[in-house]
């Protein structure tokens, strides 16, 4: 419609005046560690029973949340992590780099959506600080329970620490 017939049925009342502004949805990203890792003697073991355990309650946690995009690192750990999120949205994997977390935290940041994204014990804490959340404290090194909700806003980024699966016992 032209904008100065807008306007005029606009002032007649016979027209919605058009929003100063559309607000939009705030994007959410969903943060975890890869589930157990075995120990195979290489640099890229396969998760462990536990960590299959783990993976399937990540997808049955997420599985109605909206995702958009899942995104893991290269590794055999972070795949199988993902993977039952993925059967239970249908969505595909996308491989991050982990050496430029700066540079996927500004791509997330500009992606509207709902975002999991999975990691490791030192990348998924510095992601977390990347999009401007809190981590808390230092992640250790047999705990794979961290869910991490970022809602990136206009005015910030708001971080809510959840526990999934087995729980972490120091």
């Amino acid at each position: 419609m032209n904008r100065a017939i807008l306007i005029v049925l606009t002032l007649l009342g016979l027209a919605a005046p058009a929003p100063v502004f559309a607000q939009q949805a705030p994007i959410v990203v969903y943060l975890v560690r890869h589930a157990e890792r075995g120990d195979d003697g290489t640099s890229d073991p396969p998760i462990t029973e536990a960590g299959r355990a783990r993976a399937r309650a990540l997808a049955h946690v997420l599985r109605n949340a909206g995702l958009t995009d899942i995104y893991t690192t290269d590794y055999k750990r972070t795949r199988s992590t993902a993977e039952p999120v993925a059967e239970a949205t249908g969505l595909g994997l996308e491989i991050y780099d982990a050496n430029d977390l700066e540079g996927f935290a500004a791509r997330l940041r500009r992606a509207p959506g709902r975002h999991l994204v999975v990691g490791h014990s030192d990348t998924t804490v510095d992601m977390v600080r990347a999009l401007g959340g809190e981590p808390g404290d230092p992640m250790a090194d047999a705990e794979y329970d961290r869910l991490y909700v970022l809602t990136l806003g206009p005015a910030g980024t708001t971080t809510i620490l959840l526990r999934y699966g087995a729980p972490y016992r120091p």
